[in-house]
């Protein structure tokens, strides 16, 4: 396989952003609470990432009640204290929803879609599928899509395993149906990637403006911490000009309340700046496929 170590160099293309905007900013709100490793979803054993126990070990074949209750928070309570932020404030939002975690819960889902935004797919569970063997990944790809399709009436356009395989990549091109895939990290502008025949375009994503940070080891260990890096970043980003922001939220996470102020005192940082256009994913891959086609 080879790897792009070159990508637009000195020169990055204009992205022409809406309404002469220097910045395109999106939120993602990642939905995967319920689908995470549990014996009871026919996993080897608990899960053992991102949550406040950090350094937290798989139980095997066993459940962690512990572990189960901080990942229901973010689908009880903290997914709704996040989606009251981002819907006050009228700002469009895209979900990672991982297909068996929306199964879970319906009345999240149409909160989702009586708020217009948009709903990517996570994939069908929230494991780390890169031992999984590929056709084993290429059956939850497609029951993944099909659920989704049931739970919301519309396949998804959007794609973002997180935790992938060698050949993930692969067979999102192969399926052919994902507007954009959001697995890499590689950029500031989406991009094409060429290596499987079909162009596919790549809206990347981001691990470092991403909460998750709040719960590693490395990481921020409060809010204003969060708050001053993704400030920071948007802050650079703005004055380079023709970039993207990417910011990676978890209701479990994020949607702690002195958390989701630092959130909130961000995002009325970015509308602060009416040259920052707040969008989905899927607005930024349809806008870069008409002025940037492959």
């Amino acid at each position: 396989m080879e790897r792009d170590l070159v990508g637009y160099g000195q020169n990055p293309p204009d992205p022409h952003w809406p309404n002469g905007a220097r910045i395109a900013v999106q939120f993602v709100i990642n939905y995967e609470e319920g689908a995470e490793n549990s014996v009871l979803n026919g996993d080897a054993g608990s899960e053992a990432f991102l949550s406040e126990m950090v350094g937290a070990q798989s139980h095997v074949g066993e459940r962690s009640a512990a572990m189960e209750s901080l990942y229901e928070y973010g689908s009880r309570s903290g997914f709704w204290r996040l989606h009251r932020l981002f819907t006050s404030r009228n700002a469009p939002v895209t979900v990672f929803g991982v297909a068996k975690a929306m199964e879970s819960n319906p009345e999240a889902v149409a909160a989702m879609q009586a708020a217009g935004w948009e709903i990517a797919t996570h994939g069908l569970k929230w494991i780390d599928y890169q031992k999984v063997q590929e056709d084993v990944e290429r059956a939850h790809i497609a029951e993944a899509i099909a659920l989704h399709t049931k739970l919301t009436g519309e396949r998804p356009l959007g794609w973002y395993q997180g935790r992938t395989s060698p050949n993930t990549a692969r067979l999102v091109v192969e399926e052919g149906g994902f507007v954009y895939d959001a697995d890499s990290y590689a950029d500031d502008l989406p991009y094409y990637d060429r290596r499987y025949g079909k162009p596919q375009l790549i809206v990347p994503y981001t691990l470092d403006v991403n909460d998750m940070k709040i719960v590693a080891l490395n990481g921020f260990t409060e809010g204003e911490q969060f708050f001053r890096h993704m400030r920071d970043t948007f802050d650079a980003l703005h004055a380079e000009g023709g970039r993207m922001m990417s910011i990676g939220l978890h209701g479990r996470i994020a949607g702690k309340p002195g958390r989701a102020a630092a959130v909130g005192r961000f995002l009325d940082h970015v509308l602060a700046h009416p040259d920052a256009w707040i969008a989905r994913r899927i607005d930024i891959a349809r806008h870069w496929l008409e002025v940037h086609p492959a």
